[in-house]
């Protein structure tokens, strides 16, 4: 096996990108970017009647809106079906599987009487040691020849040693009698053929190992790291499912939420650096380590993923965040921004960004320098407007208009005109907000004034008067 890490994500293409799939899908790309590794995508599409190119899509797209990039071409294991019965009639010529006569309506019955008699439903084929000369010109399926006596131990990073006894196993069919590979089969010829060296996935496929290990050992391949972590739980601690809300990763994108704040949040869900929340793509991929992931379920928590995201978002730089702000925009199917409001928002960030938790609620933050003149007050905001004192908008006015524009005047200024009206500058604030954004929950009066310059500001503080 290549010294190199090697990891892969091998997604069905039935549908969104699952958000336990993009967390399987960054915890191979963690591992393998942090040790100079290859990360690989593969499309698990033999199912044909439910695999489609929109999932295909929806999946490619919730994993660079994530920003885990892949190395090489997207692998299609359909596309290897030739290869894939390639192995089994490799293993057969050896020895190491056999030709199964038996009929789906055989193995059937025999199951429904081992039901009857209370006796175990593990098909047993009689085809296993027959002699070829007795064999039927009949179709027929390609089975591996299972241990029969011993245990099998999956040695796995997350889950321990595994134990599983072998008369437990069937002889697991390769081949169907139409010639067609089974997933089990395909997965580990594609997995050996793409060198993959750390097998990163869900502890639901924790059973398979065992029976795909039977394939590598018969093939003579080196068998790769196993590492099964754990399902991801809702809040009540039942399996993550739709009554507990959004499950893709675009359905995320498209709420608001930002990538840096979602990967920071499913790293930590399930795996752990001491008592580290918060932390950078460059920390994670430091950090990272297989040794970290727990073997208990992790339940999804909106309240965290919110203060993670609301951190991520104040440290982000202005332009960076303001470019995935305008993706968001598109993702969710708003309005995009005009290049006046692009350039006035990112001017704006700087007193944005603190305490917005996702996009939404940077963008109401945002109103006064996304909306133009004449500013319409919302419910609240003209509550505000209609109890200020008679005229009191209409005095400020000509006491900025020969104010020097700066943070320190500003203040100077308004202070002493609240002083001089015998008011709290609370009390002068409130219509302020109204007047300059339409709303009362707003950024500071002194950063909107400043954002929104001398002339803009004077005539929106006019118009209110008014």
């Amino acid at each position: 096996m290549s010294d190199q890490v090697v990891t892969r994500f091998a997604p069905s293409p039935t549908g969104f990108l699952h958000i336990g799939g993009a967390r399987t899908a960054l915890f191979n790309w963690l591992y393998a970017r942090g040790r100079g590794g290859k990360f690989l995508l593969r499309i698990e599409d033999t199912d044909r009647e439910r695999s489609t190119p929109q999932a295909t899509a929806a999946i490619l797209q919730g994993m660079e809106w994530l920003g885990l990039d892949h190395d090489g071409d997207v692998i299609s294991q359909f596309e290897g079906a030739d290869r894939h019965a390639e192995v089994a009639n490799q293993l057969l010529a050896q020895g190491k599987a056999y030709k199964c006569f038996s009929t789906q309506e055989e193995i059937s019955a025999f199951r429904e009487q081992a039901r009857a008699e209370g006796k175990s439903t593990l098909f047993r084929s009689p085809w296993r040691d027959a002699d070829p000369s007795t064999y039927p010109d009949a179709p027929f399926a390609i089975r591996i020849k299972a241990p029969q006596e011993g245990r099998t131990v999956i040695q796995d990073q997350v889950q321990g040693d595994v134990s599983i006894r072998n008369d437990q196993l069937d002889d697991m069919i390769l081949l169907r009698s139409d010639g067609t590979p089974v997933y089990m089969l395909a997965v580990v010829v594609d997995d050996h053929d793409m060198g993959v060296t750390h097998v990163i996935r869900g502890d639901d496929h924790l059973n398979n190992a065992a029976r795909q290990m039977m394939i590598y050992e018969a093939m003579g391949w080196p068998v790769p790291v196993w590492a099964h972590i754990p399902l991801i739980h809702g809040p009540d601690g039942k399996k993550l499912s739709k009554r507990h809300g959004a499950l893709g990763a675009q359905e995320y994108q498209a709420m608001g939420y930002p990538a840096a704040g979602m990967r920071n949040y499913l790293t930590r869900l399930g795996w752990s650096h001491g008592d580290d929340e918060f932390f950078t793509d460059e920390q994670a991929l430091e950090w990272f380590d297989l040794d970290g992931i727990g073997k208990s379920p992790a339940r999804f928590d909106l309240k965290k993923l919110e203060n993670l995201c609301g951190q991520h978002i104040a440290v982000s730089d202005d332009a960076a965040l303001r470019q995935e702000l305008e993706v968001y925009l598109a993702a969710a199917g708003l309005t995009p921004l005009t290049q006046t409001q692009s350039s006035d928002l990112e001017r704006a960030m700087y007193c944005l960004k603190d305490r917005a938790r996702t996009f939404p609620e940077l963008i109401e933050k945002a109103h006064f320098v996304l909306t133009g003149r004449p500013i319409v007050p919302d419910e609240k905001a003209a509550k505000a407007l209609v109890n200020v004192s008679d005229g009191i908008l209409e005095e400020l006015t000509p006491q900025l208009q020969n104010v020097s524009w700066s943070r320190n005047t500003l203040e100077e200024a308004l202070n002493a005109f609240a002083e001089a009206k015998g008011v709290k500058f609370g009390k002068l604030a409130g219509p302020m907000r109204a007047a300059l954004a339409g709303r009362t929950v707003t950024p500071s009066v002194f950063d909107m004034m400043l954002v929104l310059g001398k002339e803009e500001t004077l005539a929106r503080l006019s118009d209110a008067a008014n």
